[in-house]
């Protein structure tokens, strides 16, 4: 039997929301083990000057927990 846990993480990106989740995913796994999948959401951009700064998502990341 598993049992899976969730934290929500939020995670940016000057290029897209497409990055903004992968420079999630990506810095999640250096200190969280097993993550099985993640759920987006929330989109929303940083908007300055009338430009885009930043991409923003909020996720939840599910992780296995060791035995």
């Amino acid at each position: 039997m598993s049992i899976a846990r969730v934290t929500e993480i939020s995670a940016t990106s000057p290029t897209s929301f497409d990055d903004a989740v992968k420079q999630g995913i990506d810095r999640a796994s250096k200190t969280i083990r097993n993550i099985t999948g993640a759920w987006v959401k929330e989109n929303r951009v940083k908007v300055s000057n009338g430009e885009i700064e930043y991409y923003q998502v909020n996720m939840q990341i599910t992780f296995v927990l060791d035995d």
